[in-house]
């Protein structure tokens, strides 16, 4: 597995035209001199070889600084697949059994209740008819939601308690999931799919299983097999505060302080949903674990994160019924497709590229972060595909359109 990105192979070697490939830069490029995008940073690999890595612009506008290999990303739900990754390792291990309610190790989850009518202030509720499950939160089938979202009462009552893009102040993992457990989900578990706080409930119930802070599951079970040395729960003591890239708005305005700020430290609440700060060298030597079964290297020895059947079940679509996204899911934007589009364990993936409306392999699986940061494993071509930015809200510009289609016209 390659992940030094000052070293390429020829695309040719592994069936890839290095001047179509130039296209993606091209284009990628062009936000950045229309001044909609400060800078990018994207890969391209193929079997386990670096063939492209593409760069421009600035990681700080204001301060003329570029983007280079080694600039840290807010890679925001980028954190998800490696909260999911740690848990199927626990998994593996028989600590818990997917369809297992979550109540076992995070009781006040016993008495959530399920929204049927009424405001955020006056909620009216009935009682579950089934727990909520670990498959559950890993499929983001349970019910619960986003105060962002702006698109149900529910959420509106995640607003009134402090959970919008942030958590009350001072409240940590604990407090935040009994917070979440206090309000109802917006439907019966395991029948719908909504984008929501599922997984920062997950990663707290590996803290409870594990008996650890979640940044030490990560370290463990993840970041040391992997070797990911520069990826952590915002900036530590020890790392370069220039080389975080600065985070922007629509039209590469600044963000408020508190949303540019919260990742210079660790910060209290560990969620499992997001948090994480990495490179693109760093999250690399991740995604090429998942195309590759769970494994770092040929080496049975080296860096088995995951067994490979494993990995098969985390991508395959675990909706309900088969649906896809716009089917199962509640009405929410999105900037990529939702038609064709499934959900597994902690990914989303291709389940029909025609009702996808765009050129893409058939089981193609994928996650991005909210400042639009984005990867894709693309199982039939054997390839991966990560692209870094640091633009806030991720539906500001439709980039990951672009990604899959530019890079798939480059292969021979």
């Amino acid at each position: 597995m390659q992940t030094d990105l000052s070293v390429t192979t020829d695309p040719a070697e592994v069936g890839l035209d290095a001047g179509r490939l130039q296209r993606l830069d091209r284009r990628l490029a062009r936000y950045v001199d229309e001044g909609q995008l400060p800078g990018f940073l994207v890969t391209v690999a193929r079997h386990g070889r670096l063939v492209h890595v593409g760069r421009h612009g600035k990681r700080d506008v204001e301060a003329g600084l570029p983007v280079t290999v080694d600039t840290r990303w807010r890679i925001y739900s980028m954190t998800k697949p490696v909260t999911s990754v740690a848990a199927m390792s626990l998994y593996e291990e028989g600590a818990f059994e997917l369809t297992d309610p979550i109540s076992r190790w995070l009781p006040e989850f016993a008495d959530t209740r399920v929204w049927t009518a009424g405001p955020a202030q006056k909620p009216v509720t009935v009682p579950l008819l089934e727990p909520i499950r670990v498959w559950h939160l890993l499929t983001h089938t349970s019910g619960l939601t986003y105060g962002f979202h702006h698109a149900h009462p529910v959420d509106g009552l995640y607003r009134l308690r402090g959970h919008e893009w942030g958590t009350p102040p001072g409240a940590d993992s604990a407090e935040v999931v009994r917070q979440f457990a206090e309000m109802p989900v917006l439907f019966q578990p395991g029948t719908e799919w909504n984008y929501g706080v599922s997984t920062d409930v997950l990663g707290r119930l590996l803290e409870v299983v594990a008996g650890k802070p979640l940044d030490e599951v990560f370290a463990e079970r993840v970041f040391g097999p992997l070797g990911m040395t520069e990826t952590s729960f915002g900036l530590r003591p020890e790392d370069d505060v220039d080389s975080l890239a600065q985070l922007y708005g629509p039209g590469v305005t600044l963000l408020p302080a508190p949303f540019a700020q919260a990742a210079l430290r660790k910060p209290t609440f560990l969620a499992g949903g997001a948090g994480l700060v990495s490179t693109a060298g760093d999250y690399l030597r991740f995604v090429e674990m998942l195309r590759r079964g769970g494994s770092v290297s040929d080496d049975p020895d080296a860096g088995r994160v995951l067994g490979p059947r494993t990995v098969a079940h985390m991508v395959r679509n675990h909706l309900p019924g088969g649906l896809d996204l716009e089917t199962a899911g509640r009405p929410l934007y999105a900037e990529t497709p939702l038609r064709g589009v499934g959900f597994g364990l902690g990914f989303s993936m291709v389940l029909d590229p025609v009702r996808y409306g765009g050129v893409s392999s058939v089981g193609t699986y994928s996650w991005g972060g909210a400042a639009s940061t984005e990867f894709y494993v693309d199982p039939v071509e054997d390839l991966t595909v990560t692209f870094y930015t640091q633009l806030l809200p991720s539906s500001t510009l439709p980039v990951r359109n672009h990604l899959r289609p530019l890079v798939q016209q480059a292969l021979l």
